[in-house]
């Protein structure tokens, strides 16, 4: 048995060492015509413009709906509050107060109330519909569903022209798309912008912070010009009503602690049925005003290539239509400058003697920098 093993392992080994070795595989790099490279340019220029307006129509749904839910919350929420009686005492008191340290300042009674105004109207209406949606989070998402579609379109212009992904992806690593340094952590290729997570994207958070710092520190909360006209009426109101109110409460003092309490409680009524008289039109002003405040600043927010919900979109395909408007204008010429030649050696066969040019090919591909 052990002579036998013996012989089967020798005929084993011998009949590996028999078994040709296989001739080594080698990878002929695919030749792109500068012709074809040009092609391509073009179609990735076309690809940006499409995915712009995609994101477009996308940014505009989305901010429509932002503003939808902003006047229903201001309608549901905000309105009733401000009307209410007993808010409007409490904006009575936050007067008085205003007056008292206001000094010599013109409007500076109505300016604090506003601001006051304002600080409710984002705790009541905007940060809650930002829970929902929000034009920060429409500028993220509109820049990434540009950067979505216009990997897919690579893809398909590579299979449409027959260039390898690889040499694709060598080409759009010379394509800025954010170009915001130094320091060079600022910025970005196409290929990175692609390729990469972009909320962890250094450049891509650079070129978020730099359209924040644009915009200013309100945003949004431009809505103050609508609150001035509002905080103003209610201000002369409210103050309109103090000097009857002061001579009430002196006259009640005098008469006694029953009849004062009987005109203190009279009085009240007074400025209820009053401001409920005032009611309507106090809403009406606050519709309008804050309407025509609030659309100028969503249309803002919508049109501005600088500071709106497309900004990072459009700086994205400025940075990358620009850096090919150059390149896909050339005439197509064989230069050898600006040029990598990749050509296929003619085969020779040794035994023959002679040189197969069959497989030749002196196409030179341009890579443009």
């Amino acid at each position: 048995m052990n002579l036998r093993s013996l012989i089967v392992a020798v005929l084993v080994i011998l009949a590996g060492c028999a078994t040709p070795t296989p001739a080594p595989v080698i990878v002929v790099p695919v030749v792109v015509s500068q012709s074809t490279w040009q092609q391509v340019d073009r179609e990735i220029v076309a690809a940006s413009q499409q995915a712009t307006e995609q994101a477009r129509v996308y940014a505009r749904g989305s901010m429509e709906h932002w503003r939808t839910r902003v006047y229903q919350q201001t309608e549901e929420v905000f309105i009733p509050w401000f009307s209410s009686y007993w808010t409007q005492e409490w904006l009575s008191m936050k007067v008085s107060w205003y007056a008292i340290n206001a000094g010599d300042e013109q409007d500076a009674t109505a300016k604090r109330l506003a601001a006051y105004l304002l600080e409710q109207y984002h705790r009541r209406v905007l940060e809650p519909v930002a829970v929902e949606i929000d034009p920060d989070a429409i500028l993220g998402q509109a820049t990434e569903f540009y950067v979505q579609l216009m990997g897919q379109q690579l893809e398909v212009i590579s299979k449409r022209h027959g260039v390898p992904m690889a040499q694709l992806n060598g080409r759009i690593q010379k394509i800025p798309a954010i170009s915001l340094g130094p320091p060079s952590a600022r910025d970005a290729s196409l290929y990175q912008v692609v390729h990469a997570e972009l909320s962890k994207l250094p450049a891509y958070l650079a070129l978020i912070d730099t359209i924040h710092k644009a915009g200013g520190e309100k945003g949004i909360a431009s809505t103050d010009a609508g609150m001035a006209p509002v905080a103003k009426r209610a201000s002369k109101r409210i103050q309109a009503e103090m000097a009857p109110r002061g001579a009430a409460s002196a006259v009640a003092a005098v008469a006694g602690k029953a009849a004062g309490a009987l005109i203190s409680v009279g009085v009240a009524g007074v400025r209820a049925i009053i401001q409920a008289n005032d009611r309507p039109d106090s809403e009406a002003l606050i519709r309008s005003s804050l309407g025509n405040s609030f659309d100028k600043a969503w249309v803002k927010l919508v049109n501005n290539p600088a500071t709106g919900v497309m900004a990072g979109t459009l700086y994205m395909a400025r940075q990358i239509e620009g850096s090919l408007a150059a390149t896909i204008e050339q005439p197509v010429e064989q230069s050898v400058e600006q040029s990598v030649e990749q050509r296929v050696e003619p085969s020779v066969d040794q035994s023959a003697g002679t040189v197969d040019w069959s497989h030749a090919d002196s196409t030179t591909q341009r890579i443009t920098p």
